[in-house]
């Protein structure tokens, strides 16, 4: 009986060691994602959840990446990136012009006018945010993924197609360099995170904001106001936006479940959202047509004007980075030669 027990207690021990070692050599990961849009917006739907499901199903269920949306984890939206250094969330998307002036580099792409589109854009985010911003701007982060949205534009209370019709209205800015465009097009900047704009619009505090057309759908501001001004040609602005994971958290994965971020990050996932974000202008602009709202479009015969009065905004930026030891010219021509590279290629 006794050589029985002794027999028992050490199948009994190698089970359990067994179980332990498998334990460990499962290595499950739960990452916290925090982002500051309601989860049926397009970014959190259709970009983040889409890459969170796949880092899943790749991992085999080990990784599991937890959605907090609408800032569920505490906090106001400009406090994201610190919530990422800090630990207090795994990984966030943000948008830099929260932080005005923090990541100047990336500001290139936020220059009025500068682009055509917004996968060549985020292509060339990602390449120079290897080249130039992984060690200067987003030094202690790791980031997975750098884009912009499709083209920028207006939505007012009162039809607007010459820079002079924004002549004191009171527009909402998403960024320091959409308040520099909007003041020198005669306006009165509001800054203000975009969960911020409709109740702003409601209660009259601003007259009008600033975003692409597919983040009006989850903001109902087709709703609020009828006046929607999209500009023919290169965009308007953009605003950049990061997918940032904390860097000890991504060094104190295991390597094959830090190969499967990696391989489901960088380069691709940027072009991806990007892309993703700008195809979902057009769902969006159907639901304004629908509702019979004015949409009026700048043809790029009307544009010039436009472009003279916000021009200027190149030689500040330039001089503002100088005044940082930042090549703020070499940063253009930098991305205008990768946005190049990648329309010839596409």
């Amino acid at each position: 009986m006794s050589n029985r027990k002794s027999f028992l207690g050490l199948a009994a021990a190698a089970a359990l060691t067994a179980a332990t070692t498998s334990a460990v050599f499962a290595q499950e990961v739960t990452l916290r994602l925090h982002q500051f849009l309601p989860p049926q917006a397009n970014v959190p739907a259709l970009v983040l959840d889409v890459w969170a499901d796949r880092v899943e199903e790749e991992s085999g269920g080990r990784i599991e990446i937890q959605r907090f949306p609408a800032m569920a984890l505490g906090g106001t939206p400009p406090e994201l990136m610190d919530q990422v250094l800090d630990g207090i969330a795994d990984i966030a998307w943000t948008v830099n012009g929260f932080t005005p002036g923090r990541f100047p580099r990336s500001e290139v792409f936020e220059l009025p006018f500068f682009l055509n589109d917004a996968r060549a854009a985020s292509y060339a985010y990602w390449r120079m945010y290897e080249s130039e911003m992984a060690e200067t701007d987003y030094a202690g982060v790791h980031l997975l993924a750098t884009w912009v949205h499709g083209p920028g534009m207006f939505h007012t209370n009162t039809p607007v197609r010459v820079p002079s019709d924004l002549t004191g209205l009171k527009i909402r800015g998403g960024s320091r360099m959409v308040n520099d465009l909007l003041t020198r097009l005669g306006a009165e900047p509001v800054g203000m995170p975009v969960t911020m704009i409709p109740e702003s619009l409601t209660r009259g505090v601003i007259d009008g904001t600033t975003i692409p057309w597919e983040v009006t759908t989850s903001l109902r501001v087709p709703e609020l106001v009828q006046n929607h001004t999209e500009i023919e040609g290169p965009s308007l602005y953009v605003l950049t936006f990061t997918l940032a994971m904390n860097q000890d958290v991504y060094d104190g994965l295991p390597d094959d479940l830090r190969e499967i971020i990696d391989r489901n990050s960088g380069l691709d996932l940027s072009v991806f959202a990007g892309g993703t974000q700008n195809d979902a202008d057009g769902p969006a602009r159907q639901i304004a047509v629908d509702r019979g709202n004015n949409i009026i479009t700048v043809s790029a015969d009307e544009t010039q004007q436009w472009i003279d009065a916000v021009q200027p905004i190149y030689a500040s930026w330039v001089a503002d980075l100088a005044g940082r030891g930042i090549d703020g010219q070499a940063l253009i021509d930098e991305a205008r030669a990768l946005m190049a590279e990648y329309e010839a290629s596409h």
